[in-house]
């Protein structure tokens, strides 16, 4: 597992760049299970994870509500029977940053 997982997220501005195709290229070997997806024009990073049932993925739909409060930093989810989807990106500035990554790489870890 990367060290992404160990890092913080950073403030991030409204006017801050989003990662360049290059840099989300660079990144996405650390969080290989991750999809990057387009919606509505803003580049997400988007996995599903799968439980024996419900009570499990309420259970993980927590703890990354958890995560994301930590971070001030807050994903997209949707919890459904054995199975989550979680979407980051960073809304301030309508795309992907660093701090996608790093939400990633704690939400797989949390995962383990």
């Amino acid at each position: 597992m990367s060290d992404l997982a160990q890092q913080s997220c950073e403030a991030c501005k409204s006017d801050a760049p989003t990662l360049s195709d290059a840099e989300i290229n660079a990144m996405k070997p650390d969080v290989p299970e991750w999809e990057v997806k387009e919606i509505d024009g803003e580049k997400r990073l988007s996995r599903r994870f799968k439980f024996k049932n419900f009570a499990e993925a309420l259970a993980f739909t927590q703890t990354v509500g958890d995560l994301a409060e930590d971070a001030d930093h807050h994903p997209a989810i949707l919890t459904e029977y054995g199975k989550v989807t979680v979407d980051w990106w960073t809304h301030k500035i309508g795309g992907l940053h660093k701090n996608d990554f790093v939400m990633a790489a704690k939400t797989d870890k949390a995962y383990t």
